[in-house]
């Protein structure tokens, strides 16, 4: 069982009978002498994606939840069911579109690198990649003279979602989306 102190993002834990996966740890280091260093983690329930914040001290023990990350590829979508085949043994999970909800706007027909966490052999949710390329599908026309300036205009993607990119990308080209902020990092 982790200590606050030793949580990472990523980590599955169990408060209150319930599933939660780490999302974000902010670290306080009080400035008083003697007092404890405080870790505020942001959380989202498992499955459902619901938020859930706790501030913890580093030595309060929390319950890990034992589960199984497995590599998986999006097969298809039926009505608000998403199914993925595992990779090594061919085995189909299926998710609702509600526990997966962010990540929706991300998954392609056939997208590899994506991996499951399962708990007794159930899916609870995956994982998506850092970052993903997608192509611009429209935009306004690229600036030549701005490719000094810090100045962003929005695109839409091959998937449907809008992003700011710089000015000079164009119509056609490819980009590098963050999958967890939704924002442009480079140009392919």
């Amino acid at each position: 069982m982790p200590k606050a102190s030793e949580l990472k993002k990523g980590n599955v834990v169990e408060i209150n009978d319930h599933r939660y996966i780490v999302r974000h740890i902010d670290v306080r280091s009080p400035t008083s002498r003697g007092a404890n260093t405080l870790y505020k983690v942001r959380f989202s329930l498992l499955p459902g994606g619901g938020k859930y914040e706790e501030t913890f001290t580093g030595d309060q023990v929390l319950k890990e939840v034992s589960l199984v990350r497995r590599q998986v590829s999006y097969l298809y979508r039926e009505d608000d069911l998403f199914t993925f085949m595992d990779i090594e043994d061919y085995s189909q999970y299926s998710l609702n579109g509600d526990a997966i909800e962010t990540q929706l706007p991300y998954l392609q027909d056939g997208m590899e690198g994506i991996t499951a966490l399962l708990v007794d052999g159930q899916i609870l949710t995956i994982e998506l990649p850092n970052t993903l390329v997608f192509e611009i599908v429209e935009c306004v026309p690229g600036m030549q003279a701005a490719s000094a300036t810090g100045r962003t205009k929005p695109a839409k993607l091959n998937n449907g979602l809008e992003v700011q990119v710089p000015e000079y990308m164009k119509t056609g080209e490819k980009v590098k989306i963050n999958t967890e902020t939704g924002k442009f990092v480079s140009r392919v």
